[in-house]
Parts: C-alpha cells; sequence; structure tokens
C-alpha cells in the first residue's frame, strides 16, 4: 500500500503522532528560533525545504548504534519518518511511546538503517496513521498525480541531540551525520547556525522553508503548573487567614498571596488558550479528511431539479464574457 502526501501543519503532525499511541508531545511552527526559549522542553527539530539532488555523504558519526537513524526507502513518508528519528531517539520524563512505538524501537534495535526504514515502510499502525491524514481527491485524474510527482519536491530532516552529541538525521543520507558537541542546556544554541547555513545555501533560488518543533505537550505542561501554583496560592491564602502575624508580616504575605494569584490567572489563560488552539486543531484535521464530494453532487442535483442552475451558468458566463475572460465586470 502507498503511502499519501499530507500537509505539513502542526496540527496535523500533533494528531498523527497521538494517533501513533505517543503522549506527551506536540508540535509547533517555529518563525524564530527565539521562540524556543518559551516551549521548553523541545526534543527536536524539524526542518522542511526545497529537494535538490546532492551527493550522499558518508555517515559521520562514531555514536556505535546509540543514535536512532532509518533510511528513508519509500516517497511520501519523509516527514513522518523525520518525527519518528526524534521520538525514537528521545528518553525524557513526560513524552511516553506508548506501548506500539516502544515495541517497535526494541524489534528493529539491531537493525542497519535500510532495514528499519523498510521496518517504518511496513509498519501498519504508522502507515494508516500517516495516511488517515490524506486529503480526499476523488477527481484527481491519474495523469495530474503523475504530474504531482513530478514537480517541485520537499524533504524533511531532523536535527536531535543524543548522548552530548547534536545530529542531523536526513533519511536519504547513508547515516546520521554528527555536528557538534552539545548538552541539553545549549544545543538549542548550536543548532541554528546549522539550519541557517542549509537555508543559505538554497537562498538564491528559494525561500520556501519550515522549521517546527518537537514539544512538551503544552496543555500537560500548563495544567501541572496550574495545579501547583493553586495548591501554593491556597496555602498562602490560608496562612493569611489564620491570623496571629505582625502588620508588615500580614502585608507581605498579603503582597505574595496576590502574586500567586495573578500566576495563576496567567496560568489559567495560558491554557484556556492552549486548549483552544487542540481543539482548532482538531477541526482542522476533520475538514482535511472529509470527502466533501457526494454533498456537492447532492447540493447540485437539488438545484437542477428547482431549475436554478441555468440562470446560475448564466450569470457565471456573462462577468467572464465582459470582462475579457478575467471574471470581473466592466
Amino acid at each position: 500500500m502507498e503511502w499519501t502526501t499530507i500537509e505539513s501543519d502542526p496540527g496535523v503532525f500533533t494528531e498523527l503522532i497521538e494517533t501513533i499511541g505517543v503522549k506527551g508531545v506536540q508540535v509547533e511552527e517555529l518563525w524564530s528560533l527565539d521562540q524556543l526559549k518559551e516551549l521548553s522542553p523541545v526534543f527536536g527539530l524539524v526542518f522542511l525545504f526545497k529537494w535538490k539532488k546532492e551527493p550522499i555523504q558518508p555517515a559521520m558519526t562514531t555514536d556505535s548504534g546509540q543514535v536512532f537513524f532509518a533510511k528513508q526507502v519509500i516517497s511520501n513518508a519523509c516527514a513522518t519518518q523525520a518525527i519518528l528519528n526524534i521520538l525514537l531517539n528521545v528518553q525524557a520524563p513526560g513524552l511516553d511511546l506508548g506501548t506500539e512505538l516502544s515495541n517497535f524501537r526494541e524489534f528493529v534495535s539491531d537493525f542497519d538503517p535500510t532495514m528499519k526504514g523498510l521496518a517504518i515502510s511496513n509498519s501498519d499502525l504508522i502507515r494508516e496513521a500517516h495516511n488517515s491524514f490524506a486529503r480526499p481527491e476523488p477527481l484527481v485524474p491519474d495523469d495530474d498525480k503523475d504530474d504531482e510527482k513530478s514537480g517541485d519536491a520537499y524533504h524533511f530532516i531532523s536535527y536531535v541531540p543524543v548522548g552530548g552529541k547534536l545530529y542531523e538525521l536526513d533519511g536519504l543520507q547513508e547515516g546520521p551525520i554528527q555536528l557538534c558537541d552539545c548538552s541539553d542546556d545549549d544545543w538549542l544554541d548550536k543548532v541554528g547556525p546549522h539550519i541557517t547555513a542549509r537555508m543559505e545555501r538554497y537562498a538564491a533560488s528559494e525561500i520556501r522553508f519550515n522549521l517546527m518543533a518537537l514539544v512538551g505537550n503544552r496543555v500537560d505542561i500548563y495544567g501541572s503548573r496550574l495545579a501547583a501554583a493553586t495548591a501554593h496560592r491556597d496555602q498562602l491564602a490560608a496562612a493569611a487567614a489564620a491570623g496571629g502575624m505582625s502588620d508588615e508580616a500580614l502585608a507581605q504575605a498579603q503582597g505574595k498571596l496576590l502574586e500567586a494569584e495573578t500566576e495563576v490567572a496567567n496560568l489559567q489563560e495560558a491554557l484556556a488558550a492552549e486548549q483552544a488552539k487542540h481543539r482548532t486543531w482538531h477541526d482542522e484535521n476533520v475538514r482535511r479528511k472529509h470527502n466533501y464530494v457526494p454533498f456537492l453532487f447532492q447540493l447540485l442535483k437539488l438545484m437542477a431539479a428547482r431549475g436554478q442552475m441555468g440562470p446560475l451558468l448564466e450569470r457565471a458566463r456573462r462577468p467572464a464574457a465582459a470582462g475579457g475572460g478575467n471574471g470581473t465586470k466592466q
């Protein structure tokens, strides 16, 4: 079964990851690397660019199997594979791969990169999750599909820290490419120049790039912070209400209570905004997956039965004829 093209969108990728069974992670689109400071923890970065044929680089690593890396052996799967190349390298509190993906990582642990890529392509769970986000295109002729395959190609690669090293993981290469030494605290500072350098290689002919980050699930994070902040506020409120303080101590306690209440309010607002964003992502994904063609056919049939199609077609032709084919009225 083929892998279909899916849209590069953080809402798509977040729900795809959840469909595979992973918890505690979401995808955020970045406009600047400065945003990363507000999104901790960041597990890895996915970079999208217009692909141009380049020489295959030798695997530049001495990881001795420490880095999970799968070669891309099928078309249209590079986005999902770039995400998996990050997820299967991360072991962090709060990120749960789920039973299926954990078992998959253990099963392929001794495979070479090509065999890992084949294992991904043959995983029903991963392929079905990926293909579930394809847009329904029941009326696209085969010729158009062939033209689409021969058009511009876009490619996804990953950046992830593993074992004190920063790696670029490109499924079209022979193996992981070690970029530099890093730590969990400074890898985001060190990855910036490498991404910038890659963009500059294509800057003369291409300006379409996209950078996304796999980060901790913001709903979970804000929920945990809100619970802790609420408990802290309640403790301060109880202490202030108990009395037995000097006027100065009471004033200080009330000041701390006000700060705590402000923090709770800010976290409530942030949590509500994040929950609304996830609902919007879900609604957009439902619309992406839905096939509207039967509805449109039925609508046209009803309009024809009521004699409304003729006048509408005539009105549509009139502006085109009057405007020389540009569809504007004169």
